[in-house]
């Protein structure tokens, strides 16, 4: 069992720049891949980036592509997002999630945060 808490969300302008933290609770963070995904609303649950289980490969959406990095500690057992040059488009409930395998799968996931409202004004 793992779970996730996702903080650092908040309000900021367009261009600005924010970082999420998940920090996940267990000994065994370093045996999970971790995921970022985002939920706007009417929309479905999207993939905005992904990590290894020790953080040698990153994937991001093409969405997001240049503008956010997705990190790791596994010492601090946390996962970040650091979101850059933000845009209106960007606003959504941000969710961390962690499972078995490196994949921008929904579906890949068996354990999810509650997410962070994350609002780019323009």
């Amino acid at each position: 069992q793992v779970q996730l808490v996702e903080s650092g969300g908040g309000l900021v302008q367009a261009g600005g720049s924010l970082r999420l933290s998940c920090a996940a609770s267990g000994r065994t963070f370093s045996s999970y891949a971790m995921g970022w995904f985002r939920q706007a609303p009417g929309q479905e649950r999207k993939f905005v980036a992904t990590i290894t289980r020790n953080g040698g490969s990153t994937s991001v959406a093409d969405s997001v592509k240049g503008r956010f990095t997705i990190s790791r500690d596994n010492a601090k057992n946390t996962v970040y997002l650091q979101m850059n040059s933000l845009k209106p488009e960007d606003t959504a409930v941000y969710y961390c999630a962690a499972g078995p395998n490196y994949s921008s799968s929904y579906s890949a996931y068996n354990y999810w945060g509650q997410g962070t409202q994350v609002t780019v004004s323009s």
